[in-house]
């Protein structure tokens, strides 16, 4: 989302500087700013604040969270970015949410083609895995991921593989998989593919798949590749780089894994 696109998503939803300033926990001269051209390139976390004041989906979910979280007793005065894993874990397993630099996102229940590819793709990492002996581990959803090692972000990848024996806390991954898959879901594109890039990036995740089955395109990022993403389309057998292409996923016959 660009400025020019919070800005019309600012008049659309009639929010003031001092709202936005109150709901994203950005001080409101930092808004005032960003908002009259005076700060030329904000700093990645003010535009992600941004973002999730005014992205299309966060006025429905940061007022159901306020909810969720209401009822069982927990959040009380917080906004949006300051939310920590004390809340995250009040909020009952029936809702299926993640914690991302202080916000809590409120996730749809997978559908079951969704829950069927996963499962197709599980298989073939783990039948690989298997086949070379590999002391790597597979794990898919749903798995908590302490991505940051922090009390601010706790993410639940869709598909991740483990390396690092230790990082296996037995509640949770603590610290960044080698490998994360997310499948794109109704609601969860732009977290995907803007937020958790970025944070996969940075907590150190060597690959990163994005798999959209509404483009029928798999996005594949090997953050160790400059050239990163690389862009494939969701009919042939696609490489593992992290595996050196020794591992190939083989999507040329997933269209009843797909949504109608």
């Amino acid at each position: 989302m660009t400025i020019q696109e919070m800005k019309a998503r600012k008049k659309e939803l009639g929010y003031t500087n001092q709202q936005i300033a109150k709901l994203s926990g950005i001080p409101l001269s930092t808004v005032q700013k960003v908002f009259t051209g005076e700060t030329k390139s904000p700093r990645y976390d003010t535009l992600q604040a941004l973002y999730r004041v005014l992205s299309e989906e966060s006025g429905d979910n940061v007022q159901k969270v306020a909810e969720i979280l209401a009822a069982y007793g927990s959040g009380t005065g917080k906004h949006p970015g300051s939310y920590t894993l004390d809340d995250y874990y009040a909020i009952p397993d029936e809702y299926r949410v993640e914690l991302i630099d202080g916000v809590i996102y409120d996730m749809a229940a997978p559908t079951l083609w969704h829950q069927r590819l996963i499962g197709e793709l599980h298989y073939q990492i783990q039948s690989f895995i298997r086949s070379q002996r590999e002391s790597c581990k597979v794990y898919f959803s749903p798995i908590d991921v302490q991505l940051d090692q922090d009390n601010k972000t706790m993410v639940q990848p869709d598909l991740v593989i483990l390396c690092n024996p230790e990082l296996n806390h037995g509640r949770c991954i603590f610290g960044a998989p080698e490998f994360v898959l997310e499948v794109v879901s109704p609601g969860s594109g732009k977290r995907d593919y803007i937020i958790k890039t970025h944070k996969y990036m940075e907590a150190g995740t060597r690959e990163y798949w994005i798999v959209d089955p509404y483009k029928k395109l798999v996005l594949v990022y090997y953050f160790e590749d400059e050239n990163a993403p690389m862009i494939y389309p969701m009919n042939q057998r696609i490489p593992v780089r992290m595996y050196d292409g020794k591992l190939e996923i083989d999507f040329t016959d997933m269209e009843e894994f797909l949504p109608a």
